[in-house]
């Protein structure tokens, strides 16, 4: 999730807001690649080697080998390459045509024989085909560029087979609340959903990078724990888990937060860990 240098709200809903947070993407997805916090190089010289976002999730992913298996907002990739090397047969799916760019060459690279979609997430299901999936994958920073998370659950019980598992873990809501102004978080931004976006603006992306970012405006919703789990049920998938997380893997609140001592590339407060839920894992089926 971009940490950009100036928020506030957007009392204006955009009825194009794919075409400005697509920019967004396009502009940042060199940068990504480039930065060593994605470890690109790492994946690429390391046949073994998953992300350290994948890692954090293995033991709750389980044996995946064989599966069929769908990457939702999968970005410059690597998560999507993890995945692969986990053993499942893996589509990624972005709408930004640079993100996926980075990540055909990725995988191009490493020999590995994953699809990318260019898509929106709630047309999903007209590029892919529905109810053919046994895994649905998601990983941070995701929820927050769609306005609707009942749309997005009902998209998610679309793609999958009977049987098959939705798999998300992304920044808890708490944490998206707070803005870090001189060394104090407090409360600037919404836990429940709402219908107008929070615009956020700067040149500024949540990776190292020495590579010149364009200014450009994002435009981003929050969804409150009770809707993301209500949406699930709507949509008629069966909760299986839903554990939260003291860490996050980037600094989510400017200046506060350290590495995590037991996950590498994991953040969380430096102080009082056990006062904030940084980020949630939500687990569901598709019923038989």
């Amino acid at each position: 999730m971009a940490v950009p240098a100036a928020r506030r709200h957007d009392r204006r809903v955009t009825d194009d807001y794919r075409a400005i947070n697509r920019a967004y993407w396009d502009d940042r997805a060199p940068a990504h690649a480039a930065s060593t916090d994605y470890a690109v190089d790492r994946l690429r010289n390391d046949p073994s080697a998953v992300s350290d976002v994948v890692a954090f999730d293995a033991p709750r992913l389980g044996d995946i080998r064989g599966l069929t298996g769908l990457h939702l907002q999968c970005h410059i990739g690597t998560d999507t390459l993890s995945l692969h090397r986990l053993g499942a047969r893996m589509t990624g799916l972005d709408l930004s045509p640079a993100s996926l760019e980075q990540a055909r060459r990725l995988a191009a690279e490493c020999g590995a024989d994953i699809e990318y979609v260019e898509s929106d997430t709630y047309a999903a299901v007209d590029a892919l085909g529905a109810g053919r999936l046994d895994l649905v994958y998601s990983s941070i920073g995701t929820l927050i560029w769609l306005p609707d998370i009942d749309r997005w659950a009902r998209v998610v019980a679309d793609l999958l087979a009977p049987g098959g598992r939705l798999f998300i873990r992304d920044t808890h809501p708490m944490t998206n609340v707070f803005e870090v102004v001189d060394g104090i978080p407090r409360l600037a931004y919404p836990y429940f959903q709402q219908t107008e976006p929070i615009r956020f603006d700067g040149a500024e992306t949540y990776v190292e990078t020495d590579a010149p970012l364009a200014d450009l405006p994002t435009l981003e919703w929050t969804h409150g724990v009770g809707e993301i789990l209500t949406a699930v049920s709507r949509a008629g998938l069966a909760l299986t888990a839903f554990d939260e997380h003291d860490s996050v893997p980037y600094e989510a609140l400017d200046g506060l937060m350290a590495p995590h001592p037991d996950h590498p590339g994991e953040l969380r407060l430096r102080e009082h860990p056990e006062r904030l839920a940084a980020s949630f894992t939500l687990q569901a089926v598709k019923p038989v």
